[in-house]
């Protein structure tokens, strides 16, 4: 498949496919009791893109840890261009042409662009390296694969849309024939997004064959030429892109049709936290916040949009209380805030969604009843004269599985064991059940299915209809679009206006997240 002579590429759904370039056989895994992957098949031609779907603990990292060699198969095979996979050997897996890009880059930011797409190629006992030459091929990939990137630039000084095109090009410059890519615009603007999708024409113009695994499903929608889907480690579906649509593969991937969250118009209250001209200093290259204000209302979901690094983490630690402003003011109601900790946070009603459930958010040898009063272990009725009152607790515990549906063995188990959709659950439960006044939705539904989405986001909903200020901090731009009341953008640490829902497009909200409506309204205001 080549171009034609105006340059345009070809669409991403070929008429006519190459012979099979991967097949997977009857591939089954167990861990203990519980089957993650059961008799699967699939096959990948070459030129095509499928896209790998399915609820969190459906099977597919499992299926492609197998196909890269992390993990040993109980039973079935793998083959590639026509040959036999060795099990359990991510080299040959590699040397094969299987190449993935991960949602979360794995790049050195200290190292040049050359640099990071060499790590790992050579033995640490060859000789010099050539790095010129390597530069050159570099630039050639860079070239026919429309993947602009400067070979010497340090990749700490990338933006995230460069850094994703730098993995992509680690995989290429191995000789990558089939390319695997995970959740490959969760934290790019709408435009990084087109530029991404005009690289994958590209690249299957040129031969490549593509997994595609998202949870976006208007982006399978554009991008797949079939869908497969994986429920409980089976899989239930198989169906050309062309003959389906969202609401059929949502209703495949959880085996029930999916309402989504209907959001009617917010009556607003008063201001109940209010940020005037605040700043904070820079963390190294991540921008501090540059004399901010934003008001959270009651009964109002502020969406703030922005590429991860902008100024969303020091928004996030001021207002949980982890960091005071360098200079400007916050304000409860009317009142000015002095002594802003976490605990002054947590008794002003701020209740948070940390961004990271793993790193920030739990404890992961902690039961369910220790992490889900592990910002309150201290309040009544869960303390009592310096003790912990354990029933108290428990029956907290208790509550919150059974309203929130929380799938586990019990309110002792660790919560390590459960699946991240269950530990997001849990999390929502501890924070909506005490009825806060304002909530710190960050990151919400990063990483969840569907179905789970659909819950967290309905839950979010009726605690604003209930009267809470919410604050949604979310990478994901349809989701801000999707949810919020007002809209703010963060890009270098300076907030833009409120737009009101439904103002702004996605691309045009994608310019003042690249930050360039900041300087088109900085040129109007000269």
């Amino acid at each position: 498949m080549t171009s034609d002579a105006s340059g345009a590429q070809p669409d991403l759904r070929p008429d006519v496919l190459h012979p099979d370039v991967l097949h997977l056989d009857r591939i089954t895994k167990r861990f203990g009791p519980l089957l993650a992957n059961d008799a699967i098949s699939l096959t990948l031609k070459q030129g095509e893109v499928i896209a790998l779907l399915g609820e969190n603990g459906a099977g597919k990292t499992t299926l492609m840890n197998i196909l890269f060699g992390h993990y040993t198969a109980d039973a079935g095979s793998v083959t590639a261009f026509g040959k036999p996979l060795p099990p359990g050997n991510p080299r040959a897996a590699l040397a094969a042409g299987i190449g993935m890009v991960h949602q979360h880059f794995t790049l050195a930011d200290n190292l040049t662009v050359t640099e990071n797409i060499l790590l790992g190629t050579r033995s640490l006992w060859s000789p010099g390296l050539n790095l010129g030459a390597a530069a050159d091929r570099i630039a050639a990939l860079s070239r026919d694969f429309g993947l602009a990137v400067n070979p010497a630039a340090r990749v700490g000084a990338l933006s995230v849309g460069e850094r994703q095109r730098v993995e992509i090009l680690k995989a290429l410059y191995r000789d990558a024939r089939i390319l695997i890519l995970d959740e490959p615009t969760a934290v790019l603007t709408p435009q990084e997004t087109e530029a991404l999708f005009q690289t994958l024409r590209r690249a299957v113009a040129l031969g490549l064959s593509i997994v595609f695994i998202s949870h976006k499903l208007h982006e399978v929608m554009g991008v797949a030429d079939r869908c497969l889907v994986l429920r409980h480690g089976k899989l239930v579906g198989e169906v050309a892109t062309a003959n389906t649509d969202r609401h059929a593969l949502a209703a495949m991937m959880v085996g029930a049709e999916i309402a989504p969250p209907a959001l009617s118009p917010a009556t607003p209250g008063p201001a109940l936290i209010r940020f005037a001209n605040v700043s904070t200093p820079d963390q190294g290259a991540v921008p501090g916040l540059k004399r901010i204000t934003l008001d959270l209302r009651a009964g109002q979901i502020t969406g703030l949009a922005g590429v991860s690094g902008n100024g969303q983490g020091a928004l996030s630690d001021l207002l949980s209380g982890l960091a005071v402003p360098s200079s400007g003011e916050i304000s409860l109601g009317s009142t000015p805030v002095t002594n802003w900790s976490p605990r002054a946070a947590i008794h002003a009603g701020i209740a948070r969604i940390p961004e990271d459930r793993h790193k920030t958010g739990t404890i992961a040898d902690f039961s369910l009843t220790e992490n889900a009063i592990l910002e309150r272990y201290g309040e009544a009725p869960y303390s009592r004269k310096g003790w912990m009152n354990w029933r108290a607790a428990r029956d907290f515990t208790t509550h919150v599985i059974a309203t929130h549906d929380i799938r586990c063995p019990g309110p002792e188990a660790r919560i390590r064991l459960l699946s991240g959709g269950n530990m997001q659950k849990l999390i929502l439960g501890r924070v909506l059940e005490p009825g806060p006044k304002i909530i710190l939705a960050n990151q919400p539904v990063r990483g969840l299915d569907i179905g789970a989405i659909t819950y967290v986001q309905k839950r979010l909903i009726a605690a604003r209809d209930a009267g809470a200020a919410i604050l949604l901090i979310s990478e994901d731009l349809d989701e801000i679009i999707e949810m919020s009341d007002l809209i703010h953008v963060l890009s270098a640490g300076r907030l833009s206006p409120a737009f009101a829902r439904g103002e702004k497009t996605p691309a045009e909200l994608g310019l003042w997240m690249a930050g360039q409506g900041f300087d088109m309204e900085t040129s109007r205001a000269a």
